[in-house]
């Protein structure tokens, strides 16, 4: 396997130092940052400068590990996103371009109540809840992240799916302008991902409007992104745009690329190897031993909650 170099200590910032950096700038800006500009269509939307205010949101211990999250520069410095570039640290690097607000989800498909909403309209019926989940990718590292969100599955409610949803399909902005990586053929843009309903309506499933405290970072995600922690990074999909119930299961951006890598369902799972590494162990961003490996857990630690949902399937045909 090949490894990308690690976080040097130096390039890693406390939280409690970037907390401040973050009330500086913010007493510098003063209250003139946020502006209510019209839209297309003549919807009010909050335009956002330099400083976005602090979410509100409750911590949800229930759901959360108690193990140490990651740094936000590690979390916002180490990430993939294709769109953006192949390298871990391009994200952080070109990201900014994307224009994150005003933002509108669709959601549509087999529902009966179909809806064009702009994101803050989306939000509004939902609490926000901090949970500190552990994230898995394929490449065999992870981090331990505190996202900011709500269930997926009720959102799913909110729509009503009919008789004939069976799965739910995610797609991510298609705009090579602001995303530079869809100027190449990486992957078949847009990028597209899906769940069972069964899988979108667990409470671990969450939309995730924040890490920290405050809004996504454009390299994580902005402004809306999936987080399904009992899978594989890359079913967490980002930057959503379009919410699509459907009866058939989606046809998956790197199941249709690498179909032998990359499976619907992407479940962590030490005993089904990718084929060019082992999934057994994986390495935690920001160990002091860049190294060091632990085991993997299947269903990434989250196995008691989830592993019901698979009952009697064949996980390693169904990878």
């Amino acid at each position: 396997m090949r490894h990308s170099p690690g976080i040097p200590p130096s390039d890693i910032t406390p939280e409690s130092v970037y907390r401040s950096r973050r009330e500086f700038i913010a007493r510098l800006a003063g209250a003139g940052l946020a502006a209510g500009l019209p839209a297309a269509g003549g919807e009010e939307v909050l335009t956002v400068g330099l400083v976005d205010p602090p979410l509100a949101f409750k911590r949800n211990d229930r759901y959360s590990t108690r193990e140490k999250p990651n740094s936000y520069a590690e979390i916002t410095g180490y990430n993939n996103f294709y769109e953006f570039g192949t390298g871990k640290e391009d994200p952080a690097e070109h990201a900014q371009r994307l224009r994150p607000r005003p933002w509108t989800v669709v959601v549509d498909g087999e529902c009966d109540k179909p809806g064009r909403l702009l994101l803050d309209d989306l939000l509004k019926p939902h609490a926000l809840e901090e949970r500190v989940y552990r994230l898995r990718c394929v490449e065999a590292w992870s981090m331990v992240i505190p996202w900011i969100g709500f269930p997926l599955g009720d959102l799913v409610k909110r729509f009503l799916p009919n008789s004939r949803a069976r799965f739910v399909e995610f797609t991510t902005l298609l705009d090579p302008k602001q995303m530079p990586g869809q100027r190449y053929d990486v992957l078949d843009w847009p990028y597209v991902e899906g769940l069972r309903i069964d899988e979108a309506m667990h409470p671990l499933a969450i939309l995730a409007v924040g890490l920290y405290g405050r809004r996504l970072p454009n390299q994580n995600g902005a402004p809306l992104r999936l987080v399904v922690p009992w899978k594989y990074g890359f079913k967490s999909i980002k930057s959503i745009v379009r919410i699509r119930f459907t009866e058939r299961m989606p046809r998956t951006s790197w199941a249709l690329s690498a179909p032998g890598e990359y499976g619907f369902y992407a479940n962590v799972n030490p005993a089904v190897d990718h084929p060019r590494w082992s999934q057994k162990t994986e390495r935690r961003i920001g160990s002091s031993n860049f190294l060091a490996r632990q085991p993997t857990l299947p269903f990434n630690g989250y196995a008691d909650e989830v592993a019901g949902l698979y009952r009697g399937m064949d996980l390693e045909r169904y990878f």
